[in-house]
């Protein structure tokens, strides 16, 4: 019996360092029905992951480019493949189930597709996240009470590449949006997603995001700082998004904070918080609000630093001034580029098996 597009499809996502893997229950492939129809399903599986011109793909497959061409591009409006524009051509790539189908069902999602990915997150997807021990993101702290030797302070930083991005896109979040759906939201915001360059792009032309200013992003990030959301980005050195997120809903939080796992898993801390406790007035500010309970207290506050994320959340609160962030000695840097990243997610998920 021959596989159908669909069991093709995923076995080709799976392939991908956050890949897609199978399911005793074969959520999974309910996922792709939902997605995909049966030809949708075979177009796909003519991409790779470097984007291509629908004519490239169609001489390559043997199949009309004309109707190839269509067929992609309403598949990108659907958040099914990747497409980038370089003046009046359009090119198409892979997109992975995260970041990728995931993110980009934030318009579509509906209480029976968000029950479906809250089985896969269960059955399949946590371990697939933390199969490498390469975390996929690294924290952005915002607060401003870093130490002084640091040579660029955080927010100054991320703030310079937000003034210096050609497009950004809000969007909302996929993974509150998923939990309102199914009766188990936050009161935390929702429209706090920002994307840049060419991410940004395909946000705004398939409606998943709307066009913002850096005055407006900033004043996300503010908002979000606000309402205690760890800031949280590709763990690359190039800012292609900032999701600004919960513990209660966020993917990677949730392997954290209900789960109990190693935070490394999930999210690169390059800073620490450090408590004074000459300066400590043990108000328990901090303690309260902390998204990863790492800090406790006593006579004083005390920071867990290998569960401490370096968001800078504990040090806005704190009116004493006792808490400063520093950078981890023993950090690692982000990656160079996504495909750096990619491939030593793929080379961890290998040593660990």
């Amino acid at each position: 019996m021959s596989e159908s597009a669909y069991e093709r499809l995923q076995a080709f996502l799976d392939q991908f360092p956050l890949g897609f893997p199978k399911t005793d229950s074969g959520v999974e492939m309910k996922i792709l029905k939902t997605l995909f129809t049966e030809e949708e399903a075979e177009a796909a599986l003519l991409l790779t992951p470097f984007p291509e011109e629908a004519g490239a793909i169609a001489a390559r497959a043997g199949v009309d480019a004309g109707a190839l061409g269509e067929l992609l591009e309403g598949m990108a409006q659907k958040g099914l493949v990747f497409r980038t524009r370089r003046g009046e051509k359009a090119l198409y790539n892979t997109a992975p189930f995260m970041i990728g189908l995931y993110e980009y069902s934030v318009k579509k999602i509906d209480p029976k597709l968000a029950g479906l990915f809250a089985e896969y997150y269960e059955t399949a997807y946590q371990d697939e996240m933390a199969a490498s021990n390469v975390p996929g993101f690294k924290v952005i702290p915002v607060a401003e009470n870093v130490e002084g030797e640091t040579v660029l302070l955080p927010r100054a930083a991320l703030e310079k590449e937000i003034r210096e991005s050609r497009v950004i896109a809000l969007a909302e979040c996929i993974c509150r949006k998923e939990s309102r759906l199914l009766g188990a939201g936050c009161h935390h915001p929702i429209e706090t997603c920002l994307s840049f360059g060419a991410a940004a792009e395909y946000y705004i032309d398939n409606g998943l995001g709307r066009r913002v200013t850096p005055d407006e992003a900033m004043a996300v990030i503010n908002e979000a700082d606000k309402s205690g959301l760890v800031h949280a980005a590709a763990n690359t050195k190039h800012l292609s998004n900032i999701c600004n997120c919960c513990p209660c809903c966020c993917a990677s939080m949730k392997g954290i904070v209900k789960k109990g796992q190693d935070r490394h898993l999930y999210l690169n801390a390059l800073y620490e918080a450090v408590i004074d406790p000459e300066k400590c007035i043990a108000c328990g500010n901090c303690v309260e609000r902390c998204p990863v309970s790492a800090i406790t207290l006593d006579d004083t506050a005390t920071a867990d630093r290998d569960r401490c994320l370096g968001c800078g959340l504990c040090a806005s609160v704190c009116d004493a001034e006792a808490i400063t962030l520093k950078l981890r000695p023993d950090r690692e840097e982000p990656y160079g580029r996504m495909l750096d990243l990619g491939v030593a997610i793929m080379k961890g998920k290998s040593e660990r098996r």
